[in-house]
Protein backbone atom coordinates (compact mmCIF):
# COMPACT_ATOMS: atom_id res chain seq x y z
CA UNK A 1 0.00 0.00 0.00
CA UNK A 2 1.53 3.87 -1.04
CA UNK A 3 2.84 5.53 1.87
CA UNK A 4 0.31 8.85 2.03
CA UNK A 5 1.59 12.42 0.91
CA UNK A 6 3.04 14.13 3.08
CA UNK A 7 0.18 17.12 2.42
CA UNK A 8 -2.73 14.11 2.97
CA UNK A 9 -1.85 14.00 6.30
CA UNK A 10 -1.10 17.69 7.67
CA UNK A 11 3.15 17.49 8.02
CA UNK A 12 2.82 20.61 5.34
CA UNK A 13 0.89 23.36 6.91
CA UNK A 14 1.15 26.54 4.16
CA UNK A 15 -1.54 29.54 4.88
CA UNK A 16 -3.20 29.60 1.23
CA UNK A 17 -5.89 32.62 1.03
CA UNK A 18 -6.99 32.07 -2.41
CA UNK A 19 -6.56 29.37 -4.68
CA UNK A 20 -7.52 29.83 -8.93
CA UNK A 21 -7.76 27.05 -11.02
CA UNK A 22 -6.99 27.92 -14.24
CA UNK A 23 -5.51 30.86 -15.94
CA UNK A 24 -4.01 31.45 -18.98
CA UNK A 25 -2.27 34.76 -18.78
CA UNK A 26 -0.30 34.69 -15.71
CA UNK A 27 2.13 31.88 -17.34
CA UNK A 28 2.35 32.46 -21.02
CA UNK A 29 1.56 29.38 -22.95
CA UNK A 30 0.91 27.66 -19.94
CA UNK A 31 -2.48 26.17 -18.39
CA UNK A 32 -1.75 27.30 -14.76
CA UNK A 33 -3.61 27.09 -11.45
CA UNK A 34 -2.22 29.90 -9.01
CA UNK A 35 -1.65 29.10 -5.13
CA UNK A 36 -2.05 32.85 -3.12
CA UNK A 37 -0.04 32.15 0.04
CA UNK A 38 -1.26 34.40 3.03
CA UNK A 39 1.26 37.10 4.60
CA UNK A 40 3.71 39.73 3.75
CA UNK A 41 5.56 42.27 5.57
CA UNK A 42 5.43 45.01 2.93
CA UNK A 43 2.28 47.52 2.53
CA UNK A 44 2.82 48.47 -1.05
CA UNK A 45 0.82 50.99 -1.49
CA UNK A 46 -0.64 49.75 -4.72
CA UNK A 47 -1.17 46.70 -3.64
CA UNK A 48 -4.42 44.57 -5.06
CA UNK A 49 -4.56 41.77 -2.65
CA UNK A 50 -4.10 43.61 0.85
CA UNK A 51 -6.34 41.17 2.02
CA UNK A 52 -3.55 38.71 1.95
CA UNK A 53 -0.91 40.78 3.62
CA UNK A 54 -1.53 39.77 7.84
CA UNK A 55 -0.29 36.02 7.87
CA UNK A 56 -3.74 34.57 9.05
CA UNK A 57 -6.94 35.27 8.16
CA UNK A 58 -10.51 34.17 8.43
CA UNK A 59 -11.21 31.71 5.14
CA UNK A 60 -8.10 30.27 4.27
CA UNK A 61 -8.49 27.09 2.64
CA UNK A 62 -5.90 23.90 3.83
CA UNK A 63 -3.07 22.99 2.05
CA UNK A 64 -4.32 19.08 1.91
CA UNK A 65 -7.28 20.42 -0.17
CA UNK A 66 -5.24 22.35 -2.39
CA UNK A 67 -2.91 19.62 -2.99
CA UNK A 68 -5.31 17.01 -3.65
CA UNK A 69 -7.01 19.35 -6.49
CA UNK A 70 -3.68 19.96 -8.28
CA UNK A 71 -3.42 16.16 -8.18
CA UNK A 72 -6.84 16.11 -9.63
CA UNK A 73 -5.91 18.22 -12.36
CA UNK A 74 -2.73 16.58 -13.42
CA UNK A 75 -2.99 16.01 -17.26
CA UNK A 76 -5.18 19.04 -17.64
CA UNK A 77 -2.67 21.61 -16.35
CA UNK A 78 0.72 22.59 -16.99
CA UNK A 79 2.03 24.67 -14.41
CA UNK A 80 1.29 25.96 -11.00
CA UNK A 81 2.06 29.38 -9.68
CA UNK A 82 2.87 29.94 -6.18
CA UNK A 83 1.84 34.06 -5.42
CA UNK A 84 0.91 36.10 -2.73
CA UNK A 85 1.15 37.94 -0.47
CA UNK A 86 4.60 37.19 -0.47
CA UNK A 87 5.48 33.24 -0.67
CA UNK A 88 8.49 32.79 1.13
CA UNK A 89 7.08 34.55 4.46
CA UNK A 90 6.08 30.65 4.85
CA UNK A 91 9.11 28.19 6.11
CA UNK A 92 6.97 25.41 4.79
CA UNK A 93 7.52 27.06 1.00
CA UNK A 94 10.17 25.16 -0.55
CA UNK A 95 8.47 21.44 0.87
CA UNK A 96 5.49 22.38 -1.35
CA UNK A 97 7.01 23.32 -4.41
CA UNK A 98 8.92 20.14 -4.25
CA UNK A 99 5.33 18.55 -3.52
CA UNK A 100 3.84 20.07 -6.85
CA UNK A 101 7.09 19.51 -9.04
CA UNK A 102 6.48 16.12 -8.44
CA UNK A 103 3.27 15.94 -9.21
CA UNK A 104 5.05 16.51 -12.78
CA UNK A 105 3.90 20.06 -13.16
CA UNK A 106 6.15 22.86 -14.04
CA UNK A 107 6.39 25.39 -11.26
CA UNK A 108 6.78 29.55 -10.83
CA UNK A 109 7.37 31.69 -7.69
CA UNK A 110 6.05 35.63 -7.78
CA UNK A 111 8.24 37.26 -4.66
CA UNK A 112 9.14 40.29 -3.83
CA UNK A 113 12.72 39.54 -2.67
CA UNK A 114 11.93 40.66 0.98
CA UNK A 115 14.03 37.56 2.43
CA UNK A 116 17.57 36.56 0.08
CA UNK A 117 18.04 33.54 2.84
CA UNK A 118 14.26 32.47 2.06
CA UNK A 119 14.47 33.17 -1.57
CA UNK A 120 17.88 31.10 -1.60
CA UNK A 121 16.01 28.16 0.09
CA UNK A 122 12.93 28.32 -2.26
CA UNK A 123 15.68 27.81 -5.65
CA UNK A 124 17.57 24.94 -3.68
CA UNK A 125 14.31 22.91 -3.55
CA UNK A 126 15.40 22.42 -7.38
CA UNK A 127 11.65 22.79 -7.80
CA UNK A 128 11.14 25.90 -9.42
CA UNK A 129 11.33 26.81 -12.77
CA UNK A 130 10.40 30.62 -13.40
CA UNK A 131 10.88 33.43 -10.60
CA UNK A 132 9.25 36.69 -11.14
CA UNK A 133 11.10 39.06 -9.08
CA UNK A 134 8.80 42.24 -8.40
CA UNK A 135 11.24 45.51 -8.30
CA UNK A 136 9.25 48.08 -6.70
CA UNK A 137 11.81 51.32 -7.09
CA UNK A 138 15.30 52.36 -7.39
CA UNK A 139 17.03 50.03 -4.37
CA UNK A 140 17.11 53.18 -1.94
CA UNK A 141 13.61 54.61 -2.74
CA UNK A 142 12.04 50.89 -1.76
CA UNK A 143 10.38 52.74 1.38
CA UNK A 144 8.21 55.01 -0.76
CA UNK A 145 6.32 52.23 -2.46
CA UNK A 146 6.49 49.21 0.40
CA UNK A 147 6.01 52.05 3.68
CA UNK A 148 8.64 49.76 5.26
CA UNK A 149 12.46 50.92 5.96
CA UNK A 150 15.60 49.78 4.53
CA UNK A 151 13.49 47.32 2.34
CA UNK A 152 15.62 48.25 -1.29
CA UNK A 153 18.84 46.49 0.56
CA UNK A 154 17.29 42.73 0.84
CA UNK A 155 15.78 43.25 -2.66
CA UNK A 156 18.86 43.97 -4.20
CA UNK A 157 20.60 41.04 -2.65
CA UNK A 158 17.91 38.68 -3.80
CA UNK A 159 18.14 40.02 -7.21
CA UNK A 160 21.35 39.23 -7.56
CA UNK A 161 20.90 35.81 -6.32
CA UNK A 162 18.08 35.14 -8.70
CA UNK A 163 20.75 36.67 -11.58
CA UNK A 164 22.81 34.10 -10.58
CA UNK A 165 21.41 31.10 -10.13
CA UNK A 166 20.68 30.36 -13.57
CA UNK A 167 16.89 29.37 -13.01
CA UNK A 168 14.70 31.39 -15.65
CA UNK A 169 13.54 34.57 -14.56
CA UNK A 170 11.24 37.92 -15.05
CA UNK A 171 12.40 40.87 -13.53
CA UNK A 172 9.45 43.37 -13.18
CA UNK A 173 8.18 46.81 -12.05
CA UNK A 174 4.62 48.19 -11.39
CA UNK A 175 4.79 51.41 -12.51
CA UNK A 176 2.10 54.15 -11.63
CA UNK A 177 3.12 57.80 -12.63
CA UNK A 178 2.62 59.22 -9.65
CA UNK A 179 4.44 56.77 -7.43
CA UNK A 180 7.52 56.57 -9.63
CA UNK A 181 8.72 59.39 -12.10
CA UNK A 182 10.65 58.72 -15.15
CA UNK A 183 13.95 59.26 -14.09
CA UNK A 184 12.92 56.90 -11.08
CA UNK A 185 12.40 54.25 -13.93
CA UNK A 186 15.91 55.48 -15.78
CA UNK A 187 17.63 54.75 -12.12
CA UNK A 188 15.72 51.07 -11.36
CA UNK A 189 16.94 50.34 -15.60
CA UNK A 190 21.11 51.77 -14.44
CA UNK A 191 20.90 49.34 -11.39
CA UNK A 192 19.35 46.48 -12.98
CA UNK A 193 22.13 46.70 -15.71
CA UNK A 194 24.69 46.85 -13.38
CA UNK A 195 23.83 43.57 -11.33
CA UNK A 196 23.65 42.11 -15.28
CA UNK A 197 19.64 41.86 -16.00
CA UNK A 198 19.37 41.03 -19.32
CA UNK A 199 15.39 41.62 -19.41
CA UNK A 200 12.65 43.64 -17.82
CA UNK A 201 9.59 43.88 -17.56
CA UNK A 202 7.56 47.56 -16.94
CA UNK A 203 3.71 46.38 -16.15
CA UNK A 204 1.64 49.62 -16.28
CA UNK A 205 -0.71 50.46 -13.10
CA UNK A 206 -3.87 48.74 -12.88
CA UNK A 207 -6.70 50.76 -11.37
CA UNK A 208 -9.46 47.66 -11.29
CA UNK A 209 -9.30 46.54 -8.23
CA UNK A 210 -6.76 48.86 -6.40
CA UNK A 211 -8.28 50.16 -2.84
CA UNK A 212 -6.71 53.25 -2.78
CA UNK A 213 -8.90 56.14 -4.54
CA UNK A 214 -6.33 58.60 -4.91
CA UNK A 215 -4.46 55.75 -7.14
CA UNK A 216 -7.30 54.74 -9.01
CA UNK A 217 -8.61 58.57 -9.89
CA UNK A 218 -5.10 59.85 -10.54
CA UNK A 219 -4.72 62.65 -13.50
CA UNK A 220 -1.34 60.77 -13.81
CA UNK A 221 -3.22 57.89 -15.45
CA UNK A 222 -3.54 56.35 -17.56
CA UNK A 223 0.64 55.26 -17.88
CA UNK A 224 1.96 55.67 -20.78
CA UNK A 225 5.57 54.65 -22.28
CA UNK A 226 6.36 57.04 -24.74
CA UNK A 227 8.61 56.13 -27.93
CA UNK A 228 11.57 58.19 -26.68
CA UNK A 229 11.28 56.37 -23.31
CA UNK A 230 10.86 53.19 -24.23
CA UNK A 231 14.13 53.37 -26.54
CA UNK A 232 15.77 55.25 -23.92
CA UNK A 233 15.12 52.14 -21.40
CA UNK A 234 15.65 49.39 -24.01
CA UNK A 235 19.00 50.94 -24.50
CA UNK A 236 20.22 49.96 -21.16
CA UNK A 237 18.46 46.91 -21.40
CA UNK A 238 18.18 45.27 -24.56
CA UNK A 239 15.19 42.84 -23.29
CA UNK A 240 12.98 45.77 -21.89
CA UNK A 241 9.15 45.44 -22.21
CA UNK A 242 6.45 46.86 -21.31
CA UNK A 243 2.82 45.18 -20.19
CA UNK A 244 -0.76 46.29 -20.06
CA UNK A 245 -2.40 49.04 -20.90
CA UNK A 246 -1.60 50.43 -24.08
CA UNK A 247 1.19 47.57 -24.45
CA UNK A 248 -1.63 44.85 -25.33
Amino acid sequence: MAEPHPAADGRARLRVGGFEPLTTVEWRGRLSAVVFLQGCPWRCRYCHNAELAPLTAPGMTPWAEVFERLRARRGFLDAVIFSGGEPTLQSELPEALREVADLGFEVALHTNGYDPAALQRALDSDAVDLVALDVKAPFDDYPTITQVPASGAPARESARLLLASGVAHELRTTWHPALLSRDQLRTIARELADEDARAWVLQLFRPEGCPVRWLRESVALPARVDEELRAELAAIIPGFEVRGGEAD
